[in-house]
């Protein structure tokens, strides 16, 4: 019955309105006493069911919450015969605890996420020498292994034979598919884009790095048990002083009427609502603004964040790799675009995408014969002519003469972080063309913001090479910068910076952040990013606008100021109210009703305020 009860509070919450409108309607409206009063004693008696049972069960374990003085008060209320305040403390609280709910999301779905995505099978070789598909739990560390164009890498292992591109965004979180060969290492839970790979199995099952990252995700998550609201480490104080109070001001006057009227004055009603109205009125903002808060624990602790780590790709970059700079040798520009986009359609190759997302529209010349060079590009006849596309390998194998200007241009993109695509007709140079995945418009004034907000340290943290790293962050202003990290690598540091001290955010996108995301204090996932990511996260921001990033703070810092003013001026009225209990003759029960009733008033009006709120430029 306890259990059926409680798993019904909103549902009693909704009823006890219902109950408390058809109390006044009958007053005002009917001028029916009856029915103000039974309807009040309905609301009342239904109401405190769910807080006596959890007042019960505190009790049981030797706490004295707040449940236990709204349930004594309420009782109180009912021996002088004061349905009026039992049933509306009773729809506070439980409309309070509502509302709270509201904004709590369980993050478990995560792991059954992540557990989906893992490799399910392989193709093993047998003793004949044959290819044969079995269970990924049937293969052993030393096995040989078959990955085809489009399968998933099943184990953690080291490349025999082959060559191809994998796609890594699930271990590094890099856009850019990786180029593998003979002695390369790849990972379980990667993508074969395209070629054809024999590795033998280095790592297998749990041991894999794709299954460390769900062990992460598990561990953090475990790591994170939900700590007591504030309220209710305040009650620990506050509910067993009144309680006191009001028996030993019944042992002393033995005048029940002033004991429970000490009690109706100390019921935290103000108290109750300010704390979850602050909340739900800034998750409102956030929510209008594209900042998702879950819970009133993100935003105390969000609020004192000192620390943020940035995964780079996705984050601080868009995350998509884009023609950046170009430069052409020639006066005919168009004709040379036409050739590179007609030979780049003919691959799926990142950087080939991005030079036909480039060209657009542009026509396209039949591709008569294409030669794939390994590790330098392709060779194609179109249009009669000879046109080479790749690096500068490539150029070199096909004896272009490059000058000293082309080799300043080619130092100078690389400089920038470009990956370099050459093009070449007929033994001549014509184009030179920079591909990097852009930092994201914005980024760095918002950077500033941050800073400017009180955040000591920010950091980026990569699966990418140092030196790409080094040049995003030097071009942001960033504090630190590591590359070559794996999803274990970030989660050592950021534990590394908690012991410290620090309260770490961590910013990320991938199903490789999400360990990150769950182990720091509070985890903001881009809202294009992964479910998985965004499931683990604390806070999310809705279509992967980093400008949303200083709203989020400025806002928690905000509820958590508004949540203290609150607190001050429910606790604050209440200690008024027994003050003037005992120092003036004209408190009675009616009147510190009315400033009960205001207090609550004036808590809900103070959370309003945060729906207006604007980070300050």
């Amino acid at each position: 019955m306890q259990r059926f009860i409680l798993s019904r509070r909103n549902q009693i919450a909704l009823i006890s309105a219902i109950l408390i409108a058809a109390a006044f309607a009958g007053k005002l409206i009917f001028k029916n006493e009856t029915i103000f009063a039974w309807a009040l004693i309905t609301a009342s008696v239904i109401g405190i069911a769910p807080i006596a049972i959890q007042a019960y069960q505190a009790l049981k374990v030797k706490v004295i919450s707040i449940d236990v003085l709204v349930t004594i008060a309420v009782a109180g209320a009912f021996i002088i015969r004061n349905f009026e305040e039992s049933a509306i403390v009773t729809f506070l609280f439980l409309f309070g605890a509502y509302l709270e709910q509201r904004t709590l999301n369980k993050t478990r779905s995560a792991i059954k996420e992540l557990t989906e995505m893992a490799p399910e099978s392989a193709l093993k070789q047998m003793e004949n020498g044959e290819f044969e598909e079995v269970e990924v739990d049937e293969v052993d560390v030393g096995d040989i292994l078959l990955v085809k164009t489009g399968a998933k890498v099943p184990v953690d292992g080291t490349v025999l034979t082959g060559e191809g591109y994998v796609n890594e965004a699930s271990i590094t979180g890099e856009s850019v598919p990786v180029r593998k060969k003979e002695n390369s290492t790849v990972f379980a839970g990667t993508i074969l884009e395209n070629g054809t790979l024999q590795i033998v199995a280095d790592r297998v099952g749990e041991d894999t790095t794709f299954g460390r990252i769900i062990e992460l995700v598990e561990e953090a998550q475990d790591s994170k048990s939900e700590t007591e609201r504030f309220i209710d480490r305040f009650s620990r104080y506050y509910t067993p002083a009144v309680l006191v109070l009001a028996f030993i001001v019944w042992l002393i006057s033995r005048n029940i009427e002033l004991a429970v009227t000490i009690l109706v004055l100390g019921c935290p009603g103000a108290l109750v609502i300010g704390v979850p109205v602050s909340s739900v009125a800034g998750i409102g903002n956030g929510a209008r603004h594209g900042v998702l808060l879950k819970g009133s624990e993100v935003i105390q602790d969000f609020s004192r964040t000192d620390t943020i780590i940035f995964d780079k790709t996705g984050t601080l970059t868009i995350g998509n790799p884009k023609v950046a700079d170009t430069e052409f040798y020639t006066d005919n520009q168009y004709e040379v675009l036409k050739y590179l986009a007609s030979v780049e359609n003919e691959s799926d190759h990142p950087l080939a995408k991005a030079i036909v997302e480039y060209a657009g529209n542009t026509e396209l010349y039949t591709v008569e014969k294409t030669d794939v060079v390994k590790g330098g590009g392709i060779v194609a006849k179109v249009n009669n002519r000879r046109v080479a596309v790749g690096n500068v390998t490539l150029m070199e194998k096909e004896n272009v003469y490059i000058d000293e200007r082309i080799r300043e241009d080619i130092d100078r993109f690389e400089r920038k972080g470009n990956s370099l695509v050459l093009t070449a007709i007929d033994g001549e140079l014509k184009a030179l063309i920079g591909i990097r995945d852009q930092v994201r418009p914005g980024v760095k004034e918002d950077l500033r913001k941050l800073k400017r907000m009180g955040v000591k340290n920010l950091i980026v943290l990569s699966g990418d090479n140092q030196g790409t790293v080094d040049l995003v962050a030097n071009e942001l202003g960033l504090t630190e910068a590591y590359g070559n990290m794996l999803p274990e690598d970030k989660s050592a540091y950021i534990e590394k910076l908690q012991k410290q001290g620090r309260i770490v955010a961590f910013v990320g996108d991938g199903v490789n952040d999400s360990p990150s995301l769950a182990l720091a204090d509070i985890g903001i996932a881009m809202g294009g990013g992964t479910d998985v990511a965004i499931e683990t996260s604390d806070v999310v921001l809705m279509n992967s606008d980093f400008s949303r990033l200083p709203h989020a703070l400025g806002l928690t810092k905000a509820i958590a100021n508004n949540m203290l003013q609150n607190i001050v001026i429910a606790v604050g009225v209440v200690l008024i109210l027994l003050a003037s209990v005992f120092f003036s003759s004209w408190m009675n029960m009616s009147i510190g009703m009315l400033a009960h009733e205001a207090s609550i008033l004036l808590v809900i009006l103070n959370g309003m305020r945060l729906l207006r709120y604007r980070l300050r430029k």
